[in-house]
C-alpha cells in the first residue's frame, strides 16, 4: 500500500468511471459512475432522485474506488495465478455541490475528459436538465494507492514444471468512432487516433466521400443490390436484402485496420458506392481497396475524381510514400482503371484473396510512389477538367 498522492491523482485520471459505494437504510450499495478530479476533490454525478444523493443532502460516508487492470500473471501452479494492477480507494464524506456555476464547471469537466474543449462542442445543460442534476464532490483526504507490476511469483520447486507462464498485458483502447445517423460534421481531432484511419469528408465536383454509416444501407441497396456484374470480383456476393448489405456496412466499419467512406455522385446526391482505406502500419503506405461502385458510375468523373481526393490526401496530407491496389487477376475492366491512374504493375500475388465463389484468387499488384505522385495528380486534373 501507498499513499503518494501524485500516483493516486494520475491512477483516477486515467480512469473514465469509478464505484462508489455507502450505506442506505443499513444496507450496502455501490453505484458506478463516471467521475473527474478537479484539484484534491473528486466529483461524481447523477439524478436528483438517486437515494445516495438525496442523503447526500446532509452528509454520506462513501468509499470510492478505481481500478485499472494492467495484466493477467500466469504462473505454474494455479496458486501463483496473479494480476497486474493500479487501483485507488479514497474514504470520506460527500457532500452536494450547492450552486449551479460549480455545477456547470464540473460537468463541463466530465465533458472536457473525453477530449480536450469538447465542452465548447456541445450544448451546455438547460436550466431543467441542471435542476434534475446533482453532483457529488468527495475530498481527497484519506486516499492510498494498491499496485502489482511484473511477472511471474514462483516457488522454486515449480520452475522446472512444464507448463507456460507469463504475463498477458491488458489494456483499454478506444475503439473507431461511430457517427450517429444525420451527423456532418467532421469527426473532432481529440477523438482521431490514427489519421489513416481518420474518413474525413471529401468534396469535389463530382463526388463527395463521407464517413460510411449504417445508416446508408438503405442508400446503397438501392444503388448496388442485383447487379451481378458489380460484386462479381468482391469477396462477398450481390446482396439479395437490405440486411445483406447491412451486414456488408457492419463488418466495413468493424474490421480493424479499415477507414471506409461512401461514395455519392455530387451532382445528383445519390449514394454510389464504398471505398475504403487500409493502412500499412510502420511504412506510411497505404492500399485503397474494398471499392464497389454502382455500374452507372463507372469511366464516369465520380470513379476518376474519388481516386483523386484518396490519393490527395494519402500523399498531400497524411505523407504516404507509396500508395498501393490489388485486384483480381481475371478483373480486366479493374485493371485497365487502375492503370489509367497512372499506377505501375508490381506483379502477382498467387491464390491470396477469396473469391465469393469459394475459389481463391491471384491477385494484380499495383503501386504509386511519391516521386510519381506529382505527375499523376497533374494527369488525374486534366482528366477531370475535360468532363
Amino acid at each position: 500500500m501507498s499513499y503518494d498522492r501524485a500516483l493516486a491523482y494520475s491512477i483516477l485520471d486515467e480512469a473514465w468511471h469509478c464505484t462508489l459505494s455507502f450505506v442506505v437504510d443499513g444496507e450496502p450499495r455501490s453505484l458506478p459512475t463516471l467521475h473527474v478530479r478537479i484539484d484534491d476533490t473528486v466529483y461524481v454525478h447523477g439524478s436528483t432522485g438517486s437515494r445516495p444523493l438525496l442523503q447526500a443532502r446532509e452528509t454520506l460516508r462513501v468509499c470510492l474506488s478505481v481500478t485499472h487492470l494492467d495484466g493477467l500473471v500466469l504462473a505454474r501452479s494455479q496458486f501463483h495465478h496473479s494480476a497486474n494492477y493500479r487501483s485507488v480507494v479514497a474514504h470520506g464524506v460527500a457532500t452536494l455541490v450547492p450552486s449551479d456555476e460549480e455545477k456547470l464547471r464540473v460537468l463541463a469537466a466530465i465533458v472536457d475528459k473525453i477530449g480536450e474543449g469538447r465542452s465548447t462542442h456541445t450544448r451546455p445543460p438547460t436550466p431543467k436538465e441542471l435542476a434534475q442534476t446533482s453532483v457529488l464532490a468527495l475530498k481527497l483526504d484519506e486516499v492510498s494507492v494498491r499496485r502489482r507490476a511484473g511477472g511471474v511469483l514462483e516457488d522454486e520447486e515449480d520452475l522446472d514444471l512444464p507448463y507456460w507462464a507469463g504475463v498477458v498485458p491488458l489494456r483499454v483502447a478506444p475503439g473507431r468512432p461511430w457517427p450517429d445517423a444525420g451527423v456532418s460534421v467532421a469527426q473532432p481531432a481529440y477523438l482521431v487516433a490514427d489519421p489513416w484511419l481518420d474518413p474525413v469528408v471529401m468534396r469535389g465536383d463530382h463526388v463527395v466521400l463521407e464517413p460510411l454509416q449504417l445508416s446508408h444501407v438503405d442508400e446503397l441497396f438501392a444503388a448496388l443490390a442485383g447487379d451481378e456484374g458489380v460484386w462479381r470480383y468482391m469477396a462477398m456476393p450481390a446482396p439479395r436484402s437490405p440486411e445483406d448489405i447491412e451486414r456488408y456496412v457492419d463488418r466495413a466499419l468493424t474490421t480493424d485496420g479499415r477507414c471506409a467512406w461512401l461514395q455519392r455522385d455530387a451532382a445528383t446526391g445519390e449514394a454510389v458506392g464504398t471505398t475504403s482505406y487500409f493502412p500499412e502500419p510502420g511504412t506510411r503506405g497505404v492500399e485503397i481497396g474494398a471499392t464497389v461502385l454502382a455500374r452507372k458510375a463507372w469511366r464516369t468523373g465520380v470513379n476518376t475524381e474519388a481516386k483523386l481526393k484518396l490519393l490527395e490526401r494519402a500523399f498531400d496530407i497524411l505523407g504516404a510514400v507509396r500508395v498501393c491496389w490489388q485486384t483480381d487477376i481475371l478483373n480486366r475492366r479493374s485493371q485497365a482503371a487502375i492503370e489509367r491512374l497512372g499506377a505501375v504493375r508490381e506483379g502477382v500475388l498467387r491464390a491470396n484473396r477469396p473469391r465469393n465463389d469459394g475459389t481463391m484468387r491471384d491477385s494484380v499488384i499495383y503501386s504509386l510512389v511519391a516521386a510519381e505522385w506529382p505527375k499523376v495528380r497533374e494527369a488525374l486534373r486534366a482528366r477531370l477538367d475535360r468532363r
